[in-house]
C-alpha cells in the first residue's frame, strides 16, 4: 500500500523541521503533503530549507502554501494533492509521534479494518489541559450516543481513510471542526472505526497550543447537524 500524509503548517518554527525529519524516515509512508496555512514565523524559510538539503526522504515532501484558513482549510487542499492508496494527516508539532504509524497501519495491512484512528487514551499520554479533557470526553461521549459507536477518542489527529473514502467525504470544514465532520461522516456511512494506542504529549497554549473553547462549540453544531441530516 501506499500512503499519504498531509500535514498543514500554522506558525510552527519551533518543530516542523523536527517532525518532517522524522516523518520522512518512515517506511510506509510514500509521501508527504506539507499546506503552510498562511505561517507567519519562519515555518516557511525552515520548510524550503529542509527541502534543499540531501537528508534521507526529504524527496518524499511536496511543498504547497496558501493564505491563512485553518486546518480543515489545509488538509482539503492537501486532499486535491494525494496519490497514495491511504491518506492521514500528521499535525507540525511533537504531539504526535510518526513512530506509531507502523502500527496504526497494521491493521490495514493484515485486512482486519479500512479506517483506523490512534487512541490518545488508549496509550500512553501526558496529562491534558483539564477543560480541554472535559470538553473532549463531552463531545466523544455525544458521537458514540448520536452514532451508536463505543469511540474513546474521535477528536484524534492520527486518522487513517481509504484515499478515495476521504475524498468522497466531501469535507467542508475549515477549522478544528474537520475532526467530528470526518468521524460522523464516516460512521453514517455504516464504516466501524478501528483504534491503535498511540503516544500523546499534549502541548499548554505557552507552547503554542491553538484549539479553543469556540472551535468545541463548532464541534457540537457539526456533531448534531450531520446526525439530523438525511
Amino acid at each position: 500500500m501506499k500512503l499519504s500524509v498531509i500535514m498543514p503548517v500554522y506558525n510552527e518554527e519551533e518543530t516542523v523541521v523536527v517532525i518532517l525529519e522524522k516523518l520522512a524516515t518512515i517506511s510506509i509512508v510514500d509521501e508527504i503533503i506539507v499546506v503552510n496555512d498562511g505561517s507567519q514565523d519562519s515555518s516557511e524559510k525552515k520548510i524550503k530549507n529542509l527541502l534543499k538539503s540531501n537528508k534521507k526522504g526529504i524527496k518524499k515532501i511536496k511543498y504547497f502554501a496558501k493564505e491563512n484558513g485553518g486546518k480543515g482549510s489545509a488538509v482539503r487542499l492537501g486532499l486535491t494533492k494525494v496519490t497514495g492508496d491511504y491518506t492521514m494527516i500528521q499535525d507540525a508539532d511533537l504531539e504526535y509521534d510518526p513512530d506509531d504509524i507502523l502500527e496504526l497501519i497494521k491493521p490495514i495491512q493484515k485486512q482486519r479494518a479500512e479506517v483506523i484512528y490512534g487512541s490518545r487514551f488508549l496509550g500512553p499520554h501526558s496529562n491534558l489541559l483539564f477543560w480541554h479533557r472535559v470538553g473532549n470526553t463531552f463531545l466523544n461521549l455525544l458521537v458514540n450516543l448520536l452514532y451508536n459507536t463505543t469511540l474513546s477518542d474521535m477528536e484524534t489527529c492520527y486518522k487513517v481513510l481509504p484515499t478515495s473514502l476521504f475524498k468522497s467525504l466531501n469535507i467542508q470544514a475549515n477549522k478544528f471542526d474537520l475532526e467530528p465532520e470526518i468521524t460522523c461522516k464516516v460512521l453514517k456511512r455504516g464504516y466501524k472505526i478501528y483504534e491503535v494506542p498511540i503516544t500523546y504529549v499534549g502541548r499548554d497554549f505557552s507552547e503554542g497550543k491553538k484549539i479553543t473553547w469556540r472551535d468545541g462549540i463548532d464541534a457540537l453544531r457539526v456533531i448534531v447537524a450531520l446526525r439530523l441530516e438525511f
